[in-house]
């Protein structure tokens, strides 16, 4: 009976932990044709995941709250445009997933340094976040000059994405 009674109760926790980790995981898997180019059209407030061609997934996009012109100075509030590529990922972002871009470039850094400027720097494609959840439906464009889409799209991008993609940001 009691050799019983702990099997039963064993089976029991087993079956209480298993339900606990039964949540959604922020971790997706992708296993279709990769990703060979990111283009951001900034004017459309939309972004496109590339293989060649072909589109393979398309997003609306929230932007810098100074939307217009591109990134030149820390603090400006702007997205750059320009080519880049993907160059870090960040599981713990404060915006529920986040997917570095290389800005600045030396291009950049030179520009703004001749205007004795910084270019400033930590430009992500990331979710919304807690943030966002409260910014982000009374104001589209609200980052300090990231690339924002909804808690679950950044879920699809960080899957889709490798380090090294190209992206093209595009006014």
């Amino acid at each position: 009976m009691y050799r019983a009674t702990r099997r039963t109760v064993t089976f029991s926790l087993l079956a209480l932990l298993a339900a606990c980790g039964a949540g959604k995981s922020k971790f997706k898997t992708y296993n279709g044709p990769p990703v060979t180019q990111v283009v951001v059209n900034k004017g459309k407030r939309r972004m496109y995941l590339l293989h060649n061609q072909t589109v393979l997934k398309s997003f609306d996009i929230g932007l810098g709250n100074q939307p217009l012109g591109t990134k030149r100075f820390e603090g400006d509030g702007k997205t750059p445009e320009g080519m880049y590529f993907i160059d870090r990922f960040n599981p713990r972002s404060k915006y529920h997933l986040s997917v570095g871009v290389s800005y600045p470039s030396e291009r950049d850094v030179a520009f703004a340094e001749a205007l004795g400027q910084r270019p400033g720097g930590d430009i992500f494609i990331h979710g919304w976040g807690p943030e966002g959840n409260a910014l982000a439906p009374k104001k589209r464009d609200w980052t300090a000059g990231c690339i924002a889409v909804k808690d679950e799209e950044i879920e699809e991008v960080y899957a889709m994405l490798r380090p090294g993609t190209p992206i093209f940001i595009q006014p």
